[in-house]
């Protein structure tokens, strides 16, 4: 990466993923992690897009998709290219199950260079991309604007298969204490909170430190900010692009946040999100197309 690049609106740290995603038994092979779908979606929302991750050497040119899209990249080689199968039944694909494909390693503090950025997200895609020490490292760069997709600390592989393990109330604090916009699922926030009500499970987690909590669930999307539950519905034709829904909301949220205030960026988010459901693969539909979902359905 180019040491002189400043002003980034937002840089995603995570594994490059080569996916394979299966429905009724039916597979296809598709690229994936936080840093594919949430980069091109907000390239595509005209915001300043860095990416950090790792993969094998030889997968090094499917990384030719950032440069295509003025994202600023920075790859480290690791043994192998990360990825998982992801298994869906078309009867709901609101919940899935998992197998693993490759894992690319633990990232390291010389892997990450200083970016002056608006927002530095983890999306790491499974446990193992960033330990504690990392994250509290990453917190000294980023003290007030460090974010977290939480399946990178409780998504793990364990005896060859890809499982959900919650955290204790250590890990909880001081994991979340260091976060101050997280992103989770209804699955997630289930595993976080033994709350049913969504709004009471997020302010329990709100507790450890998070300022703004992004939820995404099977009816929309939510946000927990100062003391308040915001949601806006989904508002998609079918779901075909459930794959990369979490990191494409996430990132169209905070890029929308760098302008908009909470309730404002939720809609944006939700809109857009919409729209690439509907689809495999990236968000890449122009951003009229998003704002005439929004006069039409919101």
């Amino acid at each position: 990466m180019d040491s002189e690049v400043k002003d980034i609106d937002i840089a995603i740290l995570g594994h490059f993923a080569k996916d394979i995603i299966e429905v009724d038994g039916i597979a296809s092979e598709f690229l994936g992690g936080s840093v594919y779908y949430g980069g091109l979606a907000g390239s595509h929302m005209g915001l300043r897009i860095a990416v950090i991750t790792r993969l094998n050497q030889q997968d090094f040119p499917l990384l030719e998709i950032f440069k295509k899209n003025g994202i600023i990249c920075h790859a480290q080689a690791s043994n192998e290219t990360s990825g998982l199968k992801n298994i869906y039944s078309s009867k709901n694909v609101e919940f899935r199950t998992y197998e693993p494909l490759g894992f690319a390693g633990l990232f390291d503090r010389d892997d990450i260079p200083y970016i002056k950025v608006k927002y530095f997200v983890i999306g790491s895609i499974t446990a193992g991309e960033v330990d504690i020490p990392l994250l509290e490292y990453l917190s000294s760069l980023y003290p007030n604007n460090l974010c977290l997709d939480i399946q990178g600390f409780i998504r793990k592989h364990q005896d060859e298969k890809v499982t959900y393990k919650s955290l204790s109330e250590d890990e909880k604090g001081q994991i979340l204490s260091k976060v101050n916009c997280l992103k989770l699922d209804q699955s997630e926030l289930a595993i976080l909170s033994s709350l049913s009500k969504m709004e009471e499970a997020a302010n329990e987690i709100s507790q450890y430190g998070p300022k703004e909590i992004l939820i995404t669930h099977q009816n929309g999307i939510s946000v927990y900010v100062k003391n308040v539950l915001l949601s806006f519905p989904w508002r998609n034709q079918s779901s075909f692009g459930r794959t990369g829904r979490g990191d494409t909301a996430f990132i169209s949220y905070l890029g929308s946040r760098l302008t908009k205030n909470p309730q404002e960026a939720l809609k944006f988010s939700a809109a857009l999100t919409s729209l690439k459901l509907e689809t495999p693969g990236p968000f890449n539909l122009p951003l009229s197309f998003v704002k005439s979902l929004i006069r039409e359905r919101y």
